[in-house]
């Protein structure tokens, strides 16, 4: 488990800026969420950024005018 950690968190270090108190609270959260968790470490890596990026935004369309 600890190597998927360090891969989540070095990858989201990657899309967003993180100073170190910042990483050490996502490696926290980030190890909340996989603990328990079973399967292949590359879906755990996945669904971990997806929760750490919070919930997608609604893609509804606009009526016509």
């Amino acid at each position: 488990m600890e190597m998927i950690v360090e891969r989540v968190v070095r990858t989201y270090g990657m899309m967003v800026t993180l100073s170190p108190q910042e990483e050490d609270s996502v490696r926290q959260r980030v190890l909340k969420f996989v603990e328990g968790k079973t399967g292949d470490e590359n879906t755990i890596a996945v669904e971990a950024i997806k929760f750490l990026r919070g919930p997608k935004p609604s893609r509804t369309r606009r009526p016509k005018r």
